[in-house]
């Protein structure tokens, strides 16, 4: 008859399992963002920071709340909201929040995730003002563009499917462009500057540099199904398109200044991105 294990080894194992098991939870807790972010994920900023007291800055969203036709629960993408937000704040600036149809802004559930979150997301779950903004935005109908300096564009996938066609955003961007303020935005963003015009009636982005989220991270992410494409769309606009890569696009970074045109590729631009414009709008360096 073969010898039973002892009670206290059969103790001892079940203890050393726990302990691998918990090891590697906390390799997941801590190791994940680490290497994402080591990989290019919301890189930290080391650039030059610019001051622009009593600034006014815009941060226009999308309210689309789902990805079609999939049902899933989509929005902006919480960095391309929450770093622009931070910078502007941070340099003296009011900072206002309004979206397409006013009201509570979709955001997109998988960039709040603890391996995806930015440090500004962080910083957005502690802010219960930030948090009011965002729960009541305001309908760009309502807005009068020319009280702001900037006008920042957020994106994330909900964008795809109204920044790009709402006509009174279009509208919007062209008023803000004549009166010489700065434009631009993030990723997806970029798609609310396709129905803005120049005086001659041309499209804004026609002939100027810019960046957005690329065809390449749109087809790694699987998520080609979205009406619009800001990479396509933007190329047939006439925009001189810029981007850069990496071995997912998600995790490549670039941010392209025309002017006081001023963009961003992806969700890891949002700090250099808003650090632009504030330099573009006469911002001067912090001290």
């Amino acid at each position: 008859m073969p010898a039973r294990a002892s009670p206290r080894r059969n103790g001892a194992w079940v203890s050393i399992a726990l302990l691998v098991m918990m090891a590697l939870g906390m390799f997941l807790w801590l190791g994940l963002p680490l290497t994402l972010k080591a990989l290019g994920l919301h890189p930290d900023y080391r650039g030059p920071r610019y001051q622009l007291p009593g600034g006014r800055a815009l941060i226009i969203t999308t309210s689309h709340a789902t990805l079609d036709p999939t049902g899933r629960a989509t929005g902006v993408f919480g960095s391309e909201m929450t770093a622009p937000y931070y910078e502007f704040l941070d340099a003296g600036m009011q900072v206002d929040v309004a979206s397409i149809q006013g009201g509570a802004i979709p955001i997109e559930p998988a960039s709040f995730r603890w391996f995806l979150a930015a440090e500004s997301d962080q910083r957005f779950l502690k802010d219960p003002l930030f948090q009011a903004k965002v729960a009541s935005s305001r309908k760009i109908d309502a807005i009068d563009i020319s009280q702001y300096d900037i006008v920042f564009i957020a994106g994330g996938w909900g964008a795809a499917y109204d920044l790009g066609t709402s006509a009174v955003l279009g509208q919007k961007m062209t008023q803000a462009w004549s009166a010489g303020k700065v434009v631009g935005g993030v990723c997806h963003g970029p798609l609310g500057l396709l129905l803005a015009k120049e005086a001659n009636g041309e499209p804004l982005v026609k002939g100027r540099r810019l960046t957005a989220v690329t065809d390449r991270q749109v087809e790694q992410l699987g998520i080609t199904f979205t009406p619009q494409h800001p990479e396509r769309e933007l190329r047939a606009a006439g925009a001189r398109f810029e981007s850069s890569t990496a071995f997912q696009d998600f995790l490549a970074n670039h941010t392209t200044a025309d002017g006081k045109l001023v963009t961003g590729q992806n969700q890891n631009a949002g700090y250099e991105t808003a650090q632009k414009m504030i330099l573009a709008a006469g911002g001067k360096p912090r001290p």
